[in-house]
């Protein structure tokens, strides 16, 4: 049986975690249909559009992302700080992008006169909206229903065209979030659907790499801000040429099968991590089957799992394994 959600998102425990949304009736995302010979790789474009329009919206940043022929995978970054400093004009308009609102919540915006107990219920209403810009479960319903209409609109359908549920998995520490990054870049490369990573479209390796050329970030992605800014600006805590250098390596071994044949600045890199380079490659190609729940090392599943009221920590042995392994 599925966890509820509460047992697997956490915002105290991480801001951070990995989405998998997948097609149902062996729906085409992308990609071309070998049964019928259709080409859908222009709905690539729909769901990346709405990704970063989303992201404009939402106080939720993207880490990471791939989109695949029958599914895609996120990695997520929730800004709580972000929504702390939002007004309720704010609220609203960031809301009235995307849903209609109350009549009320329409005349406030507009501007219109108010007595007291309407602004009290527009106040009560945008704290409702607020908790729901900052909600993963929101994002993804404002991600795949727009584009399950489009598609089915599109095929001449009706029904579903996404599973009922996205998995997620809280990642909860540094190892946990470079490796899920690295998978969900590494996908294209692993399905021999792309042979290297600056070529795998429709990714965020792709525009992280692009950018990295003219000595840039990408607008719409998390930046990387380095150690030596730790908590001093939103951004992921690690050097964007390091990271950029480890998914290189990795995506070169998996398409070439040299398992093992790694660098000694990317083992550098990695011993950074506490990782060992054989773990690395085993959680860079296969992380949803090694974690199946929440990511991190030993100690920071023990604490999420307490938190959430788990009654076993799931994942334990490999954690032992894989995340303190160097």
């Amino acid at each position: 049986m599925p966890k509820p959600r509460s047992q697997q998102i956490s915002l105290l425990n991480t801001p951070y975690y990995h989405i998998c949304s997948r097609t149902v009736r062996k729906a085409f995302l992308c990609g071309v249909d070998n049964q019928s010979g259709v080409s859908f790789e222009h709905r690539r474009t729909w769901i990346e559009k709405r990704i970063f329009q989303l992201t404009q919206v939402f106080a939720i940043d993207i880490c990471a992302h791939a989109i695949m022929h029958n599914h895609l995978h996120l990695v997520l970054h929730v800004d709580v700080e972000k929504v702390k400093g939002w007004s309720t004009a704010d609220v609203l308009e960031r809301w009235h992008q995307l849903f209609k609102g109350t009549l009320l919540t329409q005349k406030y915006q507009n501007e219109q006169p108010l007595d007291k107990f309407q602004l009290e219920m527009v106040e009560s209403t945008a704290d409702i909206y607020k908790s729901r810009l900052m909600d993963i479960s929101w994002f993804m319903r404002s991600l795949n229903e727009p584009i399950a209409r489009q598609a089915n609109k599109e095929d001449k359908c009706t029904g579903h065209f996404w599973e009922g549920r996205f998995k997620s998995q809280a990642l909860l520490d540094e190892g946990a979030l470079l490796s899920c990054m690295a998978y969900v870049d590494l996908n294209p490369v692993r399905a021999d659907i792309a042979p290297t990573p600056e070529q795998s479209n429709f990714t965020s390796i792709q525009l992280r790499i692009k950018s990295a050329i003219k000595g840039e970030q990408p607008k719409g992605l998390l930046a990387f801000v380095g150690n030596e800014h730790k908590a001093k600006v939103t951004g992921i805590n690690f050097s964007l040429k390091d990271y950029l250098t480890l998914v290189d390596e990795t995506g070169r071994l998996i398409r070439d099968d040299k398992r093992g044949a790694i660098s000694q600045k990317t083992e550098n890199i990695l011993a950074r991590l506490h990782i060992n380079d054989e773990n690395w490659l085993r959680l860079t190609t296969n992380f949803e089957c090694v974690f199946t729940g929440a990511v991190g090392t030993a100690e920071h599943l023990c604490e999420f799992t307490k938190y959430v009221g788990l009654q076993r920590v799931h994942g334990i042995a490999n954690a032992k394994a894989c995340l303190n392994s160097a």
